[in-house]
């Protein structure tokens, strides 16, 4: 009953507010001082928490470069913690709202909300259930699974079998893996020899290794899609005493792969980013919205797969980043 009287006393100072925020969808750029709020998931995997510390990386910019700036981060847990500071945040006054969503469906609502009451809105990565966002930033999905085909097609030389360790059933992972397969098709040399979900996560990807393993006796190369999963196959395959697998392919550039391919470890010979950074690129994107400084029209920033290799691994390499 207290927390429904809570939630209920928050809701009806948010909706107090609504009519005054109205009128602040992008401000002028001469507007003295502006709040965005950043709204994440918290750390519940690699990738998250890099996220997390891009996100701190862009307030203390933003807020050492410009005294008229002020960023609120909030993390949440889930997708209901996430709606509740939501709505904490409006109760604050934000001109803008960066926000990753745990998931499109529960923050579509209180996102609608928020752009309702004049809050400059920007999407990251996973779109809502309605495109009601100012801006959306997002990795170049289909891209990255083309990238990966492509660079180990060519370090396979056109010949081998290999197992693909995908990622959560969704959209995302549809694009990733639907281009990579594309890309394979292209060569008739390369046997898929499986294909199963690792839901992104390092023990779902160490067991199911230790399932290839069982199942297949000669496999010549893995693609895990995501660096988490990718450090679980490892540790699966180092731990079977196995030697026949020439490569392990991931993706997304967390810092221990990114290392690997620094040190020329033979089994990791590149890997294609997904760079949590673009939540620091979504924050500049939201001051440049609430400035006026985006071209009209332009409502979308996709940011490009890139191969990261023995030669440019450095470009990537963040040893202070969680991930």
């Amino acid at each position: 009953m207290t927390t429904s009287i809570r939630r209920l006393g928050r809701l009806a100072l948010v909706l107090l507010l609504a009519g005054a925020a109205a009128c602040k969808k992008q401000p002028a750029a001469d507007q003295a001082t502006v709040t965005i709020g950043i709204s994440i998931p918290g750390m519940d995997h690699g990738w998250t928490g890099g996220v997390v510390w891009w996100a701190e990386q862009a307030k203390k910019k933003w807020e050492a470069e410009d005294k008229n700036i002020r960023v609120i981060l909030s993390t949440a847990r889930d997708s209901s913690e996430q709606v509740d500071k939501v709505e904490n945040l409006l109760v604050q006054g934000i001109d803008a709202l960066v926000i990753l969503p745990h998931e499109p469906g529960p923050l579509t609502k209180v996102c609608e909300q928020a752009s309702s009451q004049g809050v400059y809105l920007v999407v990251v990565d996973r779109g809502l259930d309605k495109p009601i966002h100012d801006f959306f930033v997002a990795g170049d999905n289909p891209g990255f699974g083309r990238a990966c085909g492509e660079a180990l097609a060519k370090q396979l030389g056109g010949k081998g079998k290999i197992v693909v360790m995908e990622g959560i059933p969704c959209p995302v992972n549809s694009d990733r893996v639907n281009a990579f397969m594309e890309v394979i098709k292209k060569h008739p040399g390369i046997e898929v020899l499986d294909s199963q979900a690792a839901y992104w996560d390092p023990e779902k990807g160490l067991r199911l290794m230790e399932n290839f393993l069982q199942k297949y006796p000669s496999i010549d190369a893995v693609w895990t899609g995501d660096d988490d999963v990718l450090l679980g196959a490892l540790k699966a395959y180092t731990e079977s005493g196995r030697k026949d697998i020439k490569y392990f392919i991931g993706g997304a550039g967390s810092k221990a792969i990114v290392k690997m391919i620094l040190d020329r470890d033979p089994a990791i010979p590149f890997n294609v980013t997904y760079p949590p950074a673009m939540i620091s690129t979504a924050v500049d994107f939201a001051v440049k919205g609430l400035r006026r400084e985006i071209p009209e029209g332009q409502k979308t920033h996709i940011m490009p797969a890139e191969i990261i290799t023995p030669e440019n691994a450095k470009e990537f390499y963040f040893p202070d980043s969680i991930y």
